[in-house]
């Protein structure tokens, strides 16, 4: 029985799409009982959050009792953040379980988790030293900015060292967390890309058609690390429709820019619109701008056979064909990029195979059993 934790995000994205598609990997690939106990950060009070993030976390017997209920043998935790917190895999622990902590983002030291601040990447918070996010107000708000910074550097350590394994979505995210000072031990990260399947495998490889005349498509949180006002001044300079999927802060920002081009925005969409936005697109754009920690969209995209036009940031490189890749915050070079691939069959059947090479389900779930395996026989 393997139990997953997360603290659910106030807008949801990847993370929380990841997290349910490996939720699924374990019953369907590995055979074994799989369960979430979830929080959501959506109806939390700014108080009950500040509590959890400086306390390390909030009822923690709840954890302990699934543990022990389930006979969870493995806990795999992914955000934790404001109310899991170090007490959680501390409680899963002494119920007599094992801790995968998964580092989906940077947030064991950068506050907002993704490295971007005014605009531009970051990375001026460094281990315990978390004071930087103070005085560039990264939160938003003063209080939480001060609350983020005194619990990362108050229990990064100690979440760190209840941990049997860590699991990180690429090399680059191992990189940035160590450049970033992060305390990880050598030799004590897994890298774990995320299981994405090919759409319409069935019909082989290499057989979905793209739409040659079709839009351009954006499916993003709606974030200024995002880089989607890039895609809009792009798709206009090219000629091309765009449609963006996703919401998320800068909507109203975005709907202004965006007065007199063909942008049309979707808002949240679920997995079966999403399948006809991406059957009727001739180009997927991820235009981002910070240091992505994986890529999924571009990913998801790559598996529908979907050529992809994506910045050269994070891990971006290590999924997307150099070909496909351009300048951040370029949308001269995005533009060039959109009319060199938009509807280029041969692309996106290059990006089906390398998705499928890098995220197969049969091959990330022999790799997870393998991290599994392991966090009963090392310490980290």
């Amino acid at each position: 029985m393997v139990l997953f934790l997360h603290n659910r995000y106030r807008t949801t994205g990847g993370e929380e799409r990841v997290v349910e598609d490996l939720l699924a990997l374990v019953a369907e690939r590995l055979g074994e009982p799989a369960e979430l106990l979830a929080r959501d950060s959506s109806g939390l009070s700014p108080s009950r959050a500040a509590l959890g993030l400086l306390r390390g976390g909030l009822d923690e017997r709840e954890v302990a009792d699934a543990v022990r209920h389930s006979g969870a043998r493995i806990v795999h935790a992914h955000n934790l953040l404001p109310t899991l917190g170090w007490r959680a895999l501390a409680a899963a622990k002494q119920a007599g379980a094992r801790v995968v902590l998964h580092l989906h983002q940077y947030r064991l030291v950068c506050a907002v988790g993704v490295c971007f601040t005014e605009g531009a990447d970051c990375t001026r918070c460094h281990g315990r030293d978390t004071t930087p996010g103070i005085r560039h107000n990264c939160r938003g708000e003063r209080a939480e900015a001060l609350t983020y910074a005194a619990s990362l550097s108050l229990w990064q350590r100690r979440l760190l060292a209840l941990a049997d394994a860590i699991v990180v979505p690429s090399r680059f995210s191992e990189r940035r967390l160590r450049e970033l000072g992060a305390p990880l031990a050598a030799g004590a990260v897994s890298v774990l890309p995320p299981p994405v399947a090919l759409a319409g495998a069935e019909d082989g490889p290499g057989e979905r058609p793209v739409a040659r005349d079709g839009h351009a498509l954006v499916v993003a949180r709606l974030a200024p690390e995002k880089g989607i006002d890039v895609a809009i001044e792009a798709c206009r300079r090219a000629g091309v429709p765009l449609v963006v999927a996703g919401e998320g802060p800068e909507l109203g920002r975005l709907r202004a820019l965006a007065a007199g081009a063909d942008v049309r925005f979707e808002g949240r969409v679920g997995q079966q619109r999403l399948a006809e936005l991406r059957a009727g697109a001739s180009i997927a754009l991820v235009p981002s701008r910070s240091a992505e920690t994986f890529g999924i969209a571009a990913a998801e995209a790559m598996a529908a056979g979907l050529p992809v036009a994506a910045s050269r940031v994070g891990a971006l490189p290590e999924l997307v064909d150099e070909n496909s890749l351009i300048r951040a915050g370029d949308p001269a070079a995005l533009a060039g990029a959109i009319e060199r691939l938009a509807g280029d069959e041969q692309a996106g059947q290059r990006g089906r195979r390398l998705v499928a090479e890098l995220c197969a389900p049969e091959q990330v779930a022999a790799r997870l059993a393998s991290i599994y395996e392991r966090s009963f026989s090392q310490d980290v």
